[in-house]
Formats: C-alpha cells, structure tokens, sequence
C-alpha cells in the first residue's frame, strides 16, 4: 500500500523532468495518472517506463496556454478514472538567465508572453478547469515552484517574475478553495532534466542537462555549487515532498505550504556577489 492508493492525480508538462518523475513515483505509490504535454512521443514513454503499471497511465495531449485543452484533460481524466484527487501545475520553461540588460524591448516583449503565457497563465486554468472535481473529491493542488519564487539569480526577470507570481498564485488558491481543497508546493532546485527556453529567444532546443555534463578532462559531472548536488540532480531526487503534500493521511492539515527542495539554496545562495560589474 502506498500514501497515494487509488488517488487520480492529473499532472501538466508530465512528459518529461520533474513531471515525468512525478507521474512514475505517483504511479509507485498506488494512484492513478494522467499525464499532459504537447509532445505525444514524450507521453507514450511515461507510458512505457510504467511497465506493469500502464494501465493506470492516461496520456493526453495538449496546451497548458488553452483553457480548452485544459478541460478536455479534466474531463478525460474523469471518463477514464472516475475523479480528479491531486492536480499537479508543473509545466514550465526557463529563460536561461537572460538579464534585461542582454535583450531589447522586443525580445523582452515577446519573451514574456512565452513565459508568463506558460508559466502563469498556464497554472490559473489548470486550476480552472480542475477546481470543481477537486471539490467533489475533497483533493490537492501540490504546484512545481521554484528557489527563483523565493530569490534573486535562480534565472532571469523573465522567470524570476513568473516564479514569484506562481507563489502569489498558491496562496491565493489556497485561501479560496479552502476548506475544500489543499493548495501547495514544492520549490524545487536545479536538476538534471530537458527543460526548455523560451522559442521567441530561440531557445528551444537548450537543455538543463549541459550543466550536469561531464568535464572532458576530469571525467567528473559538473555540480552546481549549492549544498546537497554532489548527490541529488536526478528529478526523482526531488519527488518525495509531491507525494507527502498529495497524501491525505499525512498532510491533510497543510495548506499554503511550500517545501523548499532546492539543494540548499536558501541557506548558501549562489556564488555570484551581483549581476551588474559588467554594465
């Protein structure tokens, strides 16, 4: 028996990275779940890496950006499961650090669009199209946010700004579907994953994963210098406080929570002292 057991959970941006881990550490744990994104190939290999588990695997595809897509994932997820329990807002990208000091008006312009239209807009309609099946099952929101909801550096204004808002978001959330649904987070760090940039700053093709690449010379990976990455770069390393946060038995007094999983980025903080000697 697992802390999920027979749970329905629907995850977005579940293809791959910490939604990808998520939906298989979900699935080990005795639930149900439905997994979108926008590329099919992604989601048939979360089907196959459930193996004897996949028919409790519901891939969907879609945009985070349509509130239609949206409440088509809702309304499949019910027809197949019979209810929604955990909504997981996950789907995301990242703007590689690009400081308003490196692009124009334009590609600041079009940047945001991508980022907020992804990042924010796309966490205000999932909960949307999902909040009147969470009441009926008395379920969870649990939100991918981010050690950049919290501080400076954990990547441009673009994200830093998108980040902070998803916080704003929860509290939010929590506040108004309370005492029905339990809204919360986990603010997680840098991991080894295929999260993309923005395509408006051609980026979309860019990956997390070169910053865990191993040195030619040495052999050895490269570790971001916070705390804990000489061991925990793996998005399954950061699955534990999903699964605690969606468990009813063990978390069913806690709402607009965060648990910060970042590696220790908010006892260290980042190596760089400012962002502006080079102006």
């Amino acid at each position: 028996m697992g802390w999920l057991e027979g749970e329905v959970a629907l995850i977005t941006g579940g293809g791959s990275g910490i939604g990808r881990a998520v939906a298989l550490r979900y699935l080990a744990e005795g639930a149900s779940v439905a997994v979108l994104g926008r590329g099919a190939e992604q989601l048939e290999e979360v089907v196959a890496a459930a193996g004897d588990r996949s028919d409790r695997v519901l891939p969907l595809t879609g945009d985070v950006r349509s509130p239609d897509d949206l409440h088509r994932a809702v309304d499949a997820t019910v027809e197949r499961f019979g209810k929604l329990d955990i909504l997981v807002p996950n789907a995301g990208i990242w703007d590689y650090h690009r400081s308003v000091t490196k692009l124009d008006g334009k590609e600041l312009s079009e940047a945001f669009d991508e980022v907020f239209g992804i990042n924010v807009k796309g966490y205000v309609l999932a909960v949307e199209a999902a909040w009147r099946e969470l009441v009926a099952t008395r379920g969870s929101i649990v939100m991918t946010l981010s050690n950049a909801s919290f501080h400076t550096d954990g990547g441009g204004p673009l994200y830093t700004a998108s980040k902070h808002a998803c916080l704003g978001l929860l509290r939010q959330f929590a506040y108004e579907l309370a005492p029905r649904v339990r809204v919360n987070g986990v603010a997680v760090g840098g991991m080894r994953t295929k999260l993309r940039g923005p395509q408006s700053l051609g980026l979309q093709d860019r990956t997390l994963e070169a910053s865990f690449a191993k040195n030619e010379a040495s052999g050895q990976a490269q570790q971001p210098l916070i705390p804990l990455y000489d061991s925990s770069v793996e998005p399954e390393d950061f699955t534990g406080p999903y699964v605690l946060l969606a468990s009813r038995a063990n978390s069913g007094t806690v709402t607009g929570a965060v648990i910060p999983a970042d590696g220790g980025i908010a006892v260290r903080g980042f190596r760089s002292p400012a962002g502006g000697a080079g102006l």
